[in-house]
C-alpha cells in the first residue's frame, strides 16, 4: 500500500504538493525463481480495487486473509513483461508473533519490524504447476515520508539459523546522520536478541553495478550464490555467509534510492509495475 517503487504515486504525489492517498496505490507482488520458471507481478490497482477489515485485503483478484492461526494468501496476477498467468496460494503459518519494531533512519520517520521472522510456509500454484513447503519470513516497512527523503542506499539480508530462529542485518546510509545498523536474533516464539555485526564485505557488483555488501564474522569471507533479481536500482541475491557461529545461507537486498528516482527509472518501472484502475 503506497509502494515506494511505484512511479505513478511518485508523479502523483509531484502533481499535489507532496501529498497522495497510499490506498490509491497498492500491489500485491509475486516473484517466483527457480524450475517451476521464473516469474514476476506487481501490478498496481487503485482505491476502487481495494477492500479492507482488520483480518481481510483483497486487492483486485488477489486477496490475504487472517484466520487467527495463518495468513492465507489467493493470487491471480499476471507475469510481465510477457503475459503469463501467475494464480496459487500461499499460507503462511507463524511460529511465534513478534512485536520489535526500530527507525531505520536517524529521525525516526522509518521503521521496520518483522511480524513472523520465523514462519512456516506452504505454496501451491496452478499457474505454473508447482509446489514446496518450508521456512518463511514475514515483516513490515512504514514511513512517514518518500523513502528517497530519508536514505541513500541500504543493504539487507534474512538468514534461517541451525534452531530455526531468523538472524537479520539491516545495514542503512540515511541521507542525514551516520549509517545505522539494525542486527537482530529472532526465536521461534517471537523474542528478540540484538547482536553485533561482524564486518562488512564487499561483494561483486550487480549487473547493472549496483554495489553489494554483507557482513561476515572473521575467517569467512561472505559468498555470492546467485543473483535472483538484477535492476537498475535493486537487486536481490543469494548468499553464504557466517553469523552468529554458523554457516548460513542468507536472501540479501541492495537498494541504490538515488537510482530509484531518477528519471529514467521512473519511466521504465510502468514496464514491471503496470497500473489497473
Amino acid at each position: 500500500m503506497g509502494s515506494v517503487f511505484s512511479p505513478y504515486y511518485a508523479l502523483a504525489r509531484g502533481l499535489n504538493g507532496g501529498v497522495a492517498e497510499a490506498e490509491n496505490y497498492c500491489a500485491l507482488n509475486v516473484a517466483l525463481y527457480g524450475k517451476a520458471g521464473k516469474r514476476w507481478t506487481m501490478t498496481e490497482r487503485g482505491r476502487s480495487h481495494i477492500e479492507r477489515s482488520a483480518d481481510h485485503y483483497r486487492i483486485g483478484p488477489s486477496s490475504l486473509h487472517w484466520d487467527g492461526q495463518a495468513l492465507r494468501i489467493e493470487f491471480d496476477e499476471i507475469n510481465v513483461p510477457i503475459p503469463m498467468r501467475v494464480r496459487g496460494r500461499v499460507t503462511v503459518r507463524p511460529e511465534g508473533l513478534c512485536r520489535f519494531v526500530t527507525a531505520l533512519d536517524n529521525a525516526g520517520r522509518h521503521r521496520w519490524g518483522p511480524i513472523a521472522p520465523c514462519s512456516r510456509v506452504e505454496v501451491e500454484l496452478d499457474k505454473p504447476g508447482a509446489r514446496w513447503s518450508g521456512h518463511a519470513y514475514m515483516d513490515s516497512n512504514e514511513g512517514d515520508e518518500p523513502v528517497e527523503k530519508g536514505f541513500r542506499d541500504w543493504d539487507w539480508a534474512r538468514a534461517e539459523m541451525a534452531n530455526g530462529d531468523t538472524a537479520v542485518v539491516y545495514d542503512v546510509r540515511p541521507r542525514e546522520g551516520p549509517g545505522r545498523v539494525v542486527a537482530q536474533r529472532f526465536a521461534r516464539n517471537g523474542e528478540t536478541t540484538a547482536f553485533e555485526a561482524p564486518p562488512r564485505h564487499a561483494l561483486p557488483a550487480s549487473g547493472w553495478r549496483i554495489p553489494r555488501a554483507m557482513s561476515s564474522e572473521a575467517g569467512s569471507t561472505p559468498q555470492l550464490v546467485s543473483t535472483l533479481e538484477d535492476t537498475p536500482f535493486y537487486v536481490r541475491s543469494l548468499l553464504r555467509t557466517r553469523l552468529l557461529g554458523e554457516e548460513v545461507t542468507a536472501v540479501h537486498e541492495s537498494l541504490d534510492v538515488p537510482r530509484l528516482v531518477s528519471l529514467p527509472v521512473r519511466m521504465m518501472l510502468p514496464w514491471r509495475m503496470p497500473r489497473r484502475g
